[in-house]
């Protein structure tokens, strides 16, 4: 018999499943348009789709960002994420630390600063806009993917979406999921591994995956140098961002 589970805010997560699938399409749709550009010479109107995308893809990557933090700050304990890495009795900086304590925290960490580096590029690399462009959009699919949490069959799982239910992630016949009202059970979350409650877990993983992101830059650099037959051209753009990276 199907349960009719009471006080769950499902809206919120439908909204992120949305946004995640919206990030990864457009990000596909931005790689092709700017593949073609590039192939092209330079062409403006495939390079004009290509930046649409891509600014609708780093909207929809932003409204992942905060559609989780949502979450969490709003002790959404019906979902696996906020349950397994918040508790009402944290901070509000130490809240923060809870959405890149999980896998799919990081992985949506990454892909914000790519999607804030893609833009930056857009208006800074000129003539090397397509190849390069095209390039940061190949690692947000790949990115984007981490975040999908789409069954292929029983063979494989593509990502882990931060958006599951908690009965979805634990056994759904557990004698806590058998009653509607499941939720006036669970009152408060397992919280951040008290190892980790230091300000340094506040700082420090956005700076490192700061510099994980743009380390893509002198790599989609290089890439389109061997692309495009610039084989020596591409190190003096590329030099200031690898500096920046270090």
């Amino acid at each position: 018999m199907e349960v009719l589970y009471k006080g769950e805010n499902l809206l919120i997560g439908n909204i992120g499943h949305f946004l995640v699938a919206l990030a990864f399409c457009t990000a596909i749709f931005s790689a092709v348009s700017y593949f073609f550009s590039a192939n092209n010479n330079d062409d403006k109107g495939w390079k004009k789709v290509g930046r649409i995308s891509f600014w609708i893809h780093t909207a929809a990557v932003t409204g992942v960002f905060i559609t989780l933090f949502t979450i969490i700050y709003g002790h959404y304990f019906e979902y696996q994420y906020a349950w397994q890495h918040s508790s009402r009795s944290l901070p509000w900086y130490y809240m923060l630390s809870c959405f890149w304590e999980g896998q799919e925290g990081s992985f949506l960490l990454w892909l914000f600063w790519d999607a804030v580096i893609g833009i930056l590029l857009i208006y800074t690399v000129k003539s090397w806009e397509s190849p390069v462009l095209a390039i940061v959009c190949l690692t947000q699919i790949v990115l984007a993917s981490m975040l999908l949490g789409i069954d292929v069959g029983d063979i494989y799982k593509i990502g882990s979406s931060p958006f599951s239910l908690l009965r979805e992630k634990m056994a759904a016949n557990a004698p806590i999921f058998r009653t509607p009202e499941y939720l006036n059970q669970i009152t408060d979350g397992r919280g951040l591994n008290p190892l980790l409650q230091n300000y340094w877990m506040v700082i420090h993983p956005p700076t490192l995956f700061f510099g994980f992101a743009t380390s893509i830059i002198p790599f989609a650099f290089a890439i389109s140098g061997l692309w495009i037959g610039k084989y020596k051209e591409w190190l003096k753009p590329a030099l200031p961002w690898t500096l920046v990276s270090v």
